[in-house]
């Protein structure tokens, strides 16, 4: 068989795997490749890995709180964003299994500025109540977000939405107040699903009604969610599930025994420590995606002493980044060099544009001299919630920064209620971040200065040369200039920005083997970005 043969009889099989093509269309088009009498064996083999429908997924996950809610402007940590995004509600655009932008309510998309965009909605499409999608549902989704008077997080990421108006019941037209070559890319972010609009253009959060794969059954606020499935979904070949239970267990040991007991199908974050011993128990797979996500330690520059850089630099080379690798993610993580543009990113900054920055005591007395201290005291606020073992990492830190005279007591504080009670509340805390897929959408949603109106920002950064290059950035077209600017922003935030960004970790998750996932998954976040419940199924 010719190598470019097999490749489109691979693409077949695969369609007919997942649910995306059916038997005479399969036979059809290989007969046509001269292929007619293997044709009914092939489509057997393939249909017998393709996705079954049935049974309730049990999810095991962190980063819920009694305080969640259903808005969408909400949203905050992995248990929402699963559930809001990826079983009752979709977006414009979404990043599929392959971590390509792809079309999502919106089939379609056109500018040719930059700065105008049309985006055509995808016919067909109803909301859980039966009322068929339209533009204006659209434009009242976008518009939750923006304005002053909007509490939304992603305030900074429609910012630059000048305008938006429904052309006809199917298209809508975005101006922007300068152009951005990535603008379709930010109409995949978590917080921007569509909701039906109501009579005095508002949108209905509190339903949970949306156009996505699973219907909300019942919601118990940082407790347990119950979905079932839309039997009038509009994507073919997804949503296998006939429910999906989502369950907050902040302790990785209860999710994993969870797990083993069988009482959960699939879990986030086994413990590091102990999750190869957890994949060779019978009937448990333990798998990792690699992207963007990183854990940070932010310190509010508005507070003293972190309103002085240089203490923020005695912090930067005080802190043994290779140590965390080895003993807290043992060699599963890669190491960050204080910037928030990670290895799935196409302008990340190398390793000789921007150096590593190592564990160097010298420079740590360096910079506490040059602030005028011979010694500090600190206190740092943790919780699993923000990442798995953040206290035994900073106890690490604390040992490694006392001889530079830095003296740092961690504080372990409870994981329910973290974001809203310690996350921007405390002057220095650990925390995360899914990552971007664009570096444009990750500074603008977290370093930019307008992320401090949206109060989305953990550092209160504000740098006047950054604010200058962002919109360049984001509009220009070449490549190489695009790269430049991006380098040197990655250079802004590494020397001046108060965070400390040690690790860039993977997603890790265990399930039972009987539950099957696609070759491909997203690692824009964990679990299939978040839409495990819609791609994957059951044995």
């Amino acid at each position: 068989m010719y190598s470019r043969q097999k490749t489109e009889l691979d693409r077949l099989q695969a369609k007919v795997a997942n649910g995306n093509m059916s038997r005479r269309e399969f036979l059809s088009r290989v007969s046509a490749m001269g292929l007619g009498a293997m044709a009914p064996g092939l489509y057997m083999q393939s249909a017998a890995a393709s996705p079954k429908k049935g049974g309730t997924l049990r999810l095991g996950m962190q980063g819920a709180a009694s305080s969640d809610s259903l808005d969408p402007a909400t949203f905050m940590a992995e248990y929402m964003i699963n559930v809001g995004m990826g079983q009752l509600r979709n977006c414009l655009t979404e990043i599929d299994e392959n971590n390509q932008l792809a079309p999502e309510l919106a089939e379609s998309w056109e500018s040719s500025d930059a700065k105008t965009w049309i985006f055509n909605l995808r016919p067909g499409v109803e909301f859980h109540n039966g009322r068929s999608l339209k533009a204006s549902d659209v434009v009242a989704s976008l518009q939750h977000h923006m304005g002053e008077d909007t509490s939304s997080a992603a305030k900074g990421i429609v910012a630059q939405i000048e305008t938006i108006q429904a052309q006809n019941d199917s298209q809508v037209m975005f101006m922007l107040t300068g152009p951005n070559a990535d603008f379709a890319y930010l109409m995949s972010d978590y917080h921007l699903g569509i909701c039906p609009a109501n009579a005095d253009g508002s949108i209905d959060t509190a339903s949970g009604i949306g156009t996505g794969g699973y219907k909300l059954e019942s919601w118990e606020p940082g407790v347990r969610t119950l979905t079932v499935r839309n039997p009038n979904y509009w994507k073919s070949g997804r949503a296998h599930f006939d429910a999906i239970e989502s369950l907050f267990i902040a302790d990785a040991g209860a999710r994993e025994n969870g797990l083993i007991s069988g009482e959960l199908d699939v879990i986030t974050g086994p413990v590091a420590a102990t999750a190869a011993r957890l994949g060779q128990k019978p009937g448990i797979e333990v798998f990792y995606t690699y992207g963007n996500q990183h854990c940070t330690l932010p310190m509010m520059n508005n507070v003293s002493p972190f309103d002085n850089n240089d203490v923020v630099m005695a912090l930067k080379h005080a802190i043994d980044r290779q140590e965390w690798l080895e003993k807290i993610w043992f060699g599963s993580a890669s190491l960050g060099n204080d910037t928030p543009i990670g290895p799935a990113n196409i302008y990340r900054a190398t390793d000789d544009e921007i150096p590593q920055r190592d564990y160097d005591l010298d420079k740590s007395k360096y910079f506490m001299k040059k602030a005028g201290l011979s010694s500090l005291d600190l206190k740092i606020s943790v919780a699993d919630s923000a990442f798995q073992n953040s206290d035994d990492a900073c106890v690490l830190f604390s040992e490694t920064a006392r001889p530079a005279g830095i003296n740092i007591e961690v504080v372990r504080k409870p994981d329910d209620g973290y974001w809203s009670n310690v996350w921007l509340k405390d002057p220095w805390c650990a925390s995360y971040w899914g990552g971007r897929p664009t570096e444009d959408w990750m500074f603008s949603q977290v370093y930019s200065a307008n992320a401090i109106d949206t109060g989305w920002s953990e550092t209160f950064f504000n740098n006047a040369r950054f604010e200058e290059l962002l919109p360049q950035a984001r509009a220009e077209l070449d490549n190489n200039k695009r790269r430049e600017m991006y380098v040197e922003m990655q250079k802004i935030v590494h020397d001046n920005c108060s965070s400390i960004i040690p690790m860039f970790l993977p997603y890790a998750a265990a399930s039972s083997d009987k539950v099957k996932r696609p070759e491909n998954v997203a690692s824009n976040w964990e679990l299939d970005g978040n839409k495990c419940a819609e791609r994957w199924w059951f044995a």
